[in-house]
């Protein structure tokens, strides 16, 4: 493989072989996530409520998947990610701690994070598509605009060095074997949930086929990054950076160069599109009231201000970084599952309760949030 992406290299230019893999490997993201419905917001409040059912088993059967499959290839000795900007690179705790709260708590407002806005688009869903554009534009902003002073502020409350002081791995002692053993239990977990909710076929196919999408993405980026004379950095699926760049290639000139995340976006929209019809569910939807499009509008800024100040979104930071056991990854999945959970409580509509006139017990009556 390694002398064929060299040729492709040569004849194509490393940009180009990298969208292309990045295209690819978004149309299978796209379509499994789209099948299984793979949502984190979903996902944390099933957790959060108590019911352990099909949405949380999605994501763990994901998250184990990428897990599992990262560090295999890492003990194989066919994936390096030492060089991983998650790992290499200074980091930020308080970035992390902070950017995973409100990004938990915004992907709660817009009901789905920024992977699955991305993949409802393309089913039709107008509310996903504004909330999107907005994501985007406050993700640029956050990056290198209005909200960069205040990211760059938060990022250096509490920060840590790059290499094995941000390898969680290195900083319990230890190794890629254990975790892949991890990888394991989580998969464990994930299918005794996964059977207990009778999750349909596609959802453990969909589930698997997300996580491995993830994994992909970090071997390819690997391959060509060895097979390449350019510097190339070697990363994985993230949503952020990406839709911010997209934003910046449409509106500026000169556009950004051409790479892997070129490519990963219209790939996940194309795949996504593909998983609509294969189950007949495109359907065009838009918003009820002023104030559903309001909360998905604020839900939208939280997402992509907290996404550049984490480092990553739900996808980029939780599992792509996650699978790497980058220390700020998890630290962002800790923000995003506690804030995510205090954002769905906090909007939870009260139990109403109905007195009929012949005194009979109460009837409960729960709203939808």
């Amino acid at each position: 493989m390694a002398i064929d992406l060299t040729s492709l290299v040569e004849h194509h230019g490393t940009g180009t072989v990298l969208a292309a893999g990045g295209a690819v490997i978004g149309v299978l993201f796209g379509f499994f996530a789209q099948r299984s419905r793979f949502c984190l917001r979903a996902a944390v409040i099933e957790f959060w409520r108590g019911q352990f059912a099909e949405k949380l088993s999605v994501w763990l059967l994901a998250f184990a998947s990428a897990v599992i499959v990262v560090q295999a290839l890492i003990v194989a000795g066919w994936l390096d990610v030492s060089e991983a900007r998650q790992l290499a690179n200074r980091g930020s705790l308080s970035g992390a701690l902070v950017g995973g709260l409100v990004f938990g708590a915004g992907m709660i407002m817009t009901r789905g994070c920024a992977s699955r806005l991305l993949v409802l688009s393309a089913n039709g869903n107008l509310r996903a598509l504004l909330s999107g554009l907005v994501f985007a534009v406050t993700a640029q902003a956050a990056l290198g605009g209005a909200l960069a002073p205040l990211r760059t502020e938060i990022s250096t409350w509490w920060t840590v060095d790059g290499g094995a002081a941000r390898d969680l791995l290195a900083r319990v002692g230890a190794g890629h074997a254990d975790g892949l053993a991890l990888g394991g239990l989580w998969l464990v977990v994930a299918v005794i949930f996964s059977l207990r909710s009778g999750n349909r076929p596609w959802m453990w196919i969909g589930g698997i086929g997300t996580g491995v999408a993830v994994a992909l993405a970090w071997w390819f980026s690997h391959a060509v990054a060895r097979a390449s004379f350019d510097a190339v950095q070697i990363q994985g699926l993230t949503f952020s950076g990406p839709s911010a760049e997209w934003l910046m290639r449409v509106l500026s000139s000169p556009a950004p160069a051409f790479g892997f995340d070129a490519g990963m976006l219209p790939g996940v929209f194309v795949g996504s599109a593909l998983g609509a019809l294969v189950g007949r569910e495109f359907k065009v939807e838009g918003f009820k009231d002023g104030y559903s499009m309001a909360r998905y509008i604020v839900g939208a800024m939280l997402m992509g201000f907290g996404s550049m100040l984490a480092g990553g979104c739900a996808v980029g930071a939780g599992m792509t970084g996650g699978a790497i056991f980058a220390l700020t990854a998890w630290l962002t999945l800790v923000g995003m599952w506690a804030g995510g959970g205090l954002m769905n409580r906090l909007l939870a509509e009260p139990v109403q309760t109905s007195q009929p006139a012949t005194q009979q017990a109460p009837v409960v009556v729960p709203v939808a949030p």
